[in-house]
């Protein structure tokens, strides 16, 4: 037993080092290795084991190191989905969870997540939860919409969260049709239950009554929001 053992231990660290050298090989390209995780299913077995957590890691370490302290990260939902997450604007599609808006969702090159600006995303009485929050994707001259912005984002821990916790507390329901863009999972709408604080408008430099989010039963977080003309949103302070 004790042989079986430790050869099966030999062979997951032979391949997670052989899944590392592959994913440097191909550049950790995170749409080559989506695109070859479909035409072949041994592949995508070791990029759900392995390749997405090394992209993640490679791409945000100090968040994934975080994300995983205390023993508390899986990760939520798959690796695969945070690192679409980490990469991916999901925009929104006409009738979906933003109403009328109609903007293709897509890649995007780099965004900068910040657990600072997450705070600015909770009720004083949930600020001691962790929230990673990026900045807004902006989607300029939508027409009667505005300027538009769109922001995603992800709870350490959110089982375990004073947001969940009050989400259940206020019998808030989920969205009956949509779901995460990124794992798939059930939606909240924040704004429903009534947790946006106006602290969210402020860092987003946006209008107070325009912005709107939900979380995943995974914790991940996407919201829309419309923007404040740029002199508008340089004056804007954020309140304590």
């Amino acid at each position: 037993m004790q042989v079986e053992f430790e050869l099966g231990i030999s062979k997951l660290r032979a391949e997670h080092r052989f899944c590392a050298e592959r994913g440097q090989q191909l550049n950790w390209n995170p749409k080559l290795i989506a695109t070859l995780s479909c035409v072949c299913k041994w592949f995508d077995d070791l990029a759900k084991r392995v390749l997405w957590k090394e992209f993640c890691k490679t791409r945000a370490p100090k968040m994934m190191l975080d994300l995983q302290t205390g023993g508390s990260h899986s990760v939520d939902g798959n690796w695969r989905a945070l690192g679409k997450l980490l990469i991916y604007c999901s925009g929104c599609t006409k009738g979906g969870l933003f109403n009328n808006i109609h903007i293709p969702g897509h890649f995007v090159f780099r965004t900068r997540f910040s657990r600072t600006s997450g705070k600015s995303f909770l009720l004083p009485q949930c600020r001691t939860d962790v929230l990673y929050v990026s900045d807004p994707c902006e989607h300029l001259d939508q027409g009667d919409e505005g300027d538009i912005g769109f922001f995603r984002g992800v709870f350490k821990s959110f089982a375990t969260s004073k947001v969940r916790k009050m989400l259940i507390k206020r019998e808030a329901p989920l969205h009956p049709t949509e779901v995460c863009p990124y794992c798939k999972a059930k939606l909240w709408s924040m704004l429903q239950a009534k947790l946006v604080p106006a602290s969210a408008s402020c860092r987003l430099g946006a209008y107070e009554d325009c912005i709107e989010y939900y979380v995943c039963l995974n914790g991940h977080v996407l919201g829309i929001c419309t923007l404040l003309p740029l002199s508008d949103s340089e004056e804007a302070s954020e309140p304590e």
